[in-house]
């Protein structure tokens, strides 16, 4: 069986087998306006998995779930020049509703910041107010001219989490500790994907932001992805949307902010920075079916060893699915589950059954082994506690292998056709943006000496550039 003959193979064609994982997984399809997504129901239960892992993270940091409207009036947009700036090319605008010109033409939400401001201003008014912390999940629009399934769309799905906070620290505080401990944390530790920290430059930081921090992530392709990002908005809507508070003492202070969101882009990075020529591989503390008892005929005692079996893993925590499918060949069903990511996959027929036991296959290792049913369990735990820690070491080495310390920027372009740069900010140069951009290459961020977030006030020796080209 030619596990392979499926899908295009990564090193022939990367973005047909991105495309071929999508649609044979059954994760996604194309929806019928230009850029618009249909998640399918495996797809969305992988998306689900994600939201509740994010989600508990976010409130442990006691951030507060909340909604606002879809539509926003197009005037508060012009409150922040430089936001209004950064979104204007990809602004849907309504002008008409019930058949009739509207008298002021409400956006479809881009992003929030402006109409959820609108409304700080109303609630925050003493300093016992601060911090304000609260996240929404919701949909946006942004009218993009290259739509990518996952990676770019017209329409996607998100968080974005928005905080005021009496002083500049304390909302910086608060946009590395959603940087560390909800965006990274979840990457690394759920999804099995080590990502770097860092900050933008100037260039690359968030429309209306004072300081935008990253989570970049390197794709099978060597190519980096933006998984996450955390903004210092400083005072720039606080200001010209009045959000001022009574401070101790006694005086009017505008309020520090921060804005931060991780979208369905992540369900493209988890294709990208895990699959393989087989399909997609699902991280277990991920995955929605941890295992797939497949049963090779379906009658009798057969039948009722694969349910007994389910039954054990799900007394045991796991998360699983019996196929008793008979009427599709044992291969063909192999390979569904393989394309699908289902880390472990527990094979049983009437053979195996007379001599109590099953075989137990790894996704990740493409390996299987003989195990006694009394057994069974806690091989299987091991099997996928073992699976999680393979795939993140996995990822870290790939990354590692495809990451060149680069002395000089000719250097550094050179290297990112095939992975990361690392170049030190003072070789970087004055023009070097222009350069690299030119060159389709982009600087990811910007890490301090230990490898990490930089202070704000770290001198530019200090700082290394992260350099690659970028979905």
């Amino acid at each position: 069986m030619a596990k392979t003959a499926v899908l295009t193979p990564q090193n022939r064609d990367f973005p047909r087998w991105y495309q071929d994982v999508l649609a044979k997984a059954e994760l996604a399809e194309n929806g019928p306006v230009r850029g618009t997504i249909v998640i399918r129901p495996y797809g969305y239960a992988i998306w689900e998995r994600m939201q509740s892992e994010i989600d508990q993270r976010i409130k442990s940091l006691g951030v507060a779930n909340a909604y606002f409207p879809l539509f926003i009036p197009q005037s508060y947009f012009e409150k922040e020049a430089e936001h209004v700036e950064g979104f204007a090319p990809e602004l849907a605008v309504v002008t008409i509703g019930g058949g009739k010109k509207l008298e002021e033409p409400v956006v479809v939400r881009p992003t929030s910041e402006t109409v959820i401001n609108s409304y700080f201003a109303k609630w925050i008014q003493g300093h016992r107010d601060l911090p304000l912390l609260v996240n929404q999940w919701a949909n946006v629009v942004r009218w993009e001219l290259r739509p990518r399934l996952f990676l770019r769309g017209t329409e996607f799905l998100w968080q974005e989490g928005h905080t005021a906070h009496v002083s500049e620290a304390d909302a910086r505080a608060f946009a590395l500790r959603v940087l560390d401990e909800v965006y990274r944390d979840f990457m690394v530790e759920v999804m099995a994907v080590p990502v770097l920290c860092g900050r933008k430059t100037t260039r690359e930081r968030f429309a209306g932001a004072e300081t935008t921090w990253t989570c970049e992530g390197m794709m099978r392709d060597g190519k980096a992805l933006q998984m996450g990002t955390s903004h210092e908005l400083g005072q720039n809507f606080s200001r010209p949307f009045d959000i001022s508070f009574l401070d101790e003492d006694g005086g009017q202070s505008y309020a520090w902010q921060t804005s931060w969101g991780a979208s369905t882009r992540l369900m493209g990075a988890l294709v990208m920075a895990q699959g393989d020529d087989a399909g997609l591989r699902l991280p277990p503390r991920l995955a929605p079916v941890q295992v797939v008892v497949v049963v090779a005929r379906g009658e009798g005692q057969v039948s009722e060893g694969a349910q007994s079996v389910a039954g054990a893993l799900r007394s045991a925590g796991m998360r699983v699915e019996i196929d008793g499918r008979v009427e599709s060949s044992f291969g063909r069903r192999v390979v569904d589950w393989e394309l699908k990511g289902v880390p472990v996959r527990v094979e049983m027929g009437p053979r195996d059954l007379e001599r109590g036991e099953a075989v137990l296959a790894r996704r990740q290792r493409g390996s299987k082994e003989t195990v006694p049913l009394d057994g069974l369990v806690p091989a299987v735990h091991h099997a996928l506690e073992e699976t999680q820690t393979a795939m993140l070491q996995e990822a870290t080495a790939f990354r590692a292998d495809h990451t060149h310390e680069a002395d000089s920027v000719d250097e550094a372009i050179e290297a990112c056709a095939e992975g990361f740069a690392t170049l030190p900010l003072s070789a970087l140069g004055a023009d070097g943006e222009d350069r690299v951009n030119a060159a389709g290459v982009s600087v990811r961020c910007l890490l301090g000496a230990d490898g990490g977030p930089p202070e704000i006030d770290t001198p530019e020796a200090g700082l290394v550039a992260i350099l690659g080209r970028a979905y």
